[in-house]
């Protein structure tokens, strides 16, 4: 490729809107181009990484016995009213009528439509296992689209669906895509943790997220740095802190706390440690024709509610938290200074499961400027319900007892689930055994967000002169800068020479013939992110050199313009593993 005759649409400045790295430097380098809120072309340049991204991962899904299909962007609302996901998906959903007022939807995945081809085509256990794999736009209408492709509504995804037997066979097929993922993020060359998971909205049993580690992450993960456990933080385990409950040492006692309703003021007014109070959290579920259950959550004062968790335990589906007409009801008093002891109707008390093993704890009295102080389970308190519900922090416990758990941030890049039969169950997806019987299908579901990528690959790499793509993605793995290419014979003829070998070696070169300034050429490339720059110019030719800079590199190398192009080769397939 020659550069006169590509499109370079380099900006000296980010749009205003632009808020994280990626952002600013995939519009600066003329990677992307906003239409809309949250939808974007993809200009060559953006093109050419989200080709390679999509190169490496049909290689793996086929490597790994997926076999490629493609299922419309368009689908029919029967086909989510069936799995229950009509009514449950929410508004990221985007639904619309076609002219004879039938409902569709825009799909933000395919567990519907691929499910459907399963219960039609396939009939026997002889034609199983499957593993259908697509790699198409998706849209999912985000309240907020934000930070570029990392929060877009319209997004390239490879979605792959798995159909076996019998739970051992979903086994093997989760591990094979598990396995296969582990490739593909190691060959895109990003440094990156595969964590349990919580399957949210496309449901099933277990499943893992494959985290891009960089500081703008969303999410919170957990990991152990002596041993392999990682999650996120949302379905990582609490383990208790305090391995027993000792004996009771203090009275109980009301103790006045004037204007001291959170923790932190109430540890520091009595010159105790926060870890020695309980916050309370008051959560509520309707019951239909009846008042609803009213939930009192017990945290250790520097723990935090894990959402997640909690959604999870019998009876607490769909909880909301109370309002304040319900919180005066049932404890006589509006927020503030909330506690177990006292209510005015019954409640349900769920400790976390440190606190069920603290004594002499502080608590809030249900009356204003007033905590109880000594309060113990048994003595003081009827024993609770106890279950994980907070959040680990960083020095918890590692859950497979390797270790203690730090904290760091990622950008979720793929998910593997083990769906199970949510799905063939709901929509009728069985196959006859070898006993002639219909039985469900175990499904899997393995997603990856193919532009996704390239926003996470960026904030993973990057400095302030632009982009550092991995070289596996990057849209060019060589340039050629060329000093007055328009100019010189002699710089032309070493330019072209050297551009022909390395295409004619395999490498994906581009060469800058537009006859810019240096400092102009530079700065884009830089920008861009092109992995090998190699300079030509009429006074290193003289002395018979070439002048060569890594990406990554603090100081330009010369080069014997003989061994030029055998060098960069060398550098490149290093590079790639070849």
């Amino acid at each position: 490729m020659k550069a006169s005759r590509f499109f370079i649409g380099t900006l000296k400045e980010a749009p205003a809107d632009a808020e994280i790295v990626s952002h600013k430097l995939m519009m600066r380098a003329g990677v992307i181009h906003r239409v809309a809120g949250g939808i974007y072309d993809y200009l060559p340049i953006g093109l050419r990484s989200v080709c390679k991204v999509e190169a490496i991962v049909r290689e793996e899904m086929n490597r790994a016995g997926a076999l490629e299909l493609m299922m419309p962007a368009v689908q029919p609302a029967e086909l989510w009213q069936e799995s229950g996901r009509w009514e449950q998906y929410g508004p990221e959903l985007l639904r619309f009528k076609d002219r004879h007022e039938r409902d569709f939807v825009m799909g933000p995945t395919h567990e519907e439509v691929v499910t459907d081809i399963a219960r039609c085509e396939i009939k026997s256990y002889r034609q199983l296992p499957v593993n259908f794999y697509q790699i198409q736009i998706k849209f999912r209408d985000e309240i907020r689209p934000r930070f570029g492709v990392m929060r877009g509504r319209e997004f390239i995804m490879k979605d792959a669906y798995s159909f076996d037997k019998d739970k051992d066979g979903l086994a093997e097929s989760y591990h094979k895509m598990y396995e296969a993922y582990v490739r593909i993020f190691t060959r895109i060359g990003l440094e990156f943790r595969a964590v349990a998971a919580d399957n949210g909205s496309i449901g099933g049993s277990g499943s893992h997220e494959f985290h891009v580690i960089a500081d703008t992450g969303e999410d919170d993960i957990a990991y152990c740095p002596t041993s392999d456990f990682a999650a996120n933080v949302e379905a990582a385990e609490g383990l208790p802190l305090i391995a027993q409950r000792a004996a009771p040492a203090q009275e109980l006692k009301k103790t006045p706390t004037p204007g001291k309703a959170k923790c932190e003021a109430v540890a520091e007014y009595l010159s105790i440690p926060l870890e020695s109070t309980i916050k309370s959290i008051i959560l509520a579920t309707d019951n239909e024709g009846a008042e609803p259950t009213i939930w009192l959550l017990m945290l250790r004062g520097d723990h935090s509610l894990n959402d997640i968790k909690t959604g999870k335990l019998p009876g607490l589906a769909g909880y909301r938290f109370a309002t304040e007409a319900e919180i005066v009801e049932w404890f006589g008093m509006p927020p503030g200074y909330l506690g177990p002891i006292g209510t005015k109707k019954p409640v349900r008390v769920i400790a976390d499961r440190t606190v069920a093993n603290m004594s002499d704890f502080v608590v809030g009295s249900n009356e204003v400027d007033f905590h109880t102080t000594g309060v113990n389970w048994g003595r003081d308190l009827p024993e609770p319900e106890v279950a994980d519900i907070r959040n680990v922090v960083a020095g918890d416990p590692s859950p497979d007892g390797k270790g203690t758990l730090e904290i760091c941030h990622g950008i979720e890049v793929g998910h593997v689930f083990q769906l199970g039969t949510k799905y063939s169950d709901s929509m009728g997806a069985t196959y006859l055994d070898e006993n002639g019987k219909p039985a469900p299908m175990q499904m899997g579901c393995y997603g990856i967000g193919v532009t996704r990528v390239l926003g996470a690959a960026i904030e993973q790499n990057f400095d302030d002169r632009g982009i550092i793509w991995p070289e596996a993605i990057a849209p060019f793995e060589v340039v050629i800068c060329p000093m007055g290419y328009d100019r010189s014979d002699a710089v032309r003829e070493q330019a072209d020479k050297l551009y022909a070998a390395l295409q004619e070696a395999g490498v994906d070169v581009i060469l800058d013939d537009r006859g810019e300034r240096p400092g102009v050429m530079f700065a884009d490339w830089e920008l861009i992110g092109v992995p090998h720059r190699i300079v030509i110019g009429d006074r290193e030719l003289k002395e018979g050199r070439l002048e060569y800079q890594g990406r990554r590199d603090t100081e330009a190398t010369l080069l014997p313009v003989d061994d030029a192009a055998n060098v960069v080769i060398g550098k490149v397939r290093a590079a790639l593993g070849k």
